[in-house]
């Protein structure tokens, strides 16, 4: 029995279709700059800069992100640009938005 190399390269989305993003901006985490592209929602440019989790858990305060990244579950939820509990898989990242760790159920300056 012989064993048959293959070659393997490496390629992205991108390569097969021959894209390109355009240029990155700066989106900032809790005061922290990332850079994001043009079409990445929050928890895409979140995970590229290396960052897992931007929620904590009601009870426990245990550190939540990306779980499903479309949209079924509840696991992404960020305050962006001050609103609190938008799905970070679901928003686009923008130039210049605002992302702070969600603690609890993202209400904390409201009397619950």
């Amino acid at each position: 029995m012989t064993l048959r190399r293959t070659r393997t390269r490496t390629r992205t989305p991108a390569d097969l279709v021959r894209s390109a993003p355009g240029p990155a901006f700066e989106i900032r985490l809790d005061g922290r700059p990332l850079p994001a592209l043009p079409g990445q929602s929050i928890a895409a440019a979140l995970w590229a800069a290396g960052v897992l989790s931007w929620r904590t858990t009601r009870r426990d305060g245990r550190p939540r992100g990306a779980f499903c990244g479309i949209g079924s579950c509840f696991d992404c939820l960020a305050t962006v640009n001050g609103r609190p509990n938008q799905r970070a898989c679901l928003v686009p990242a923008r130039p210049g938005d605002a992302i702070t760790t969600q603690e609890g159920h993202g209400r904390a300056d409201l009397a619950v």
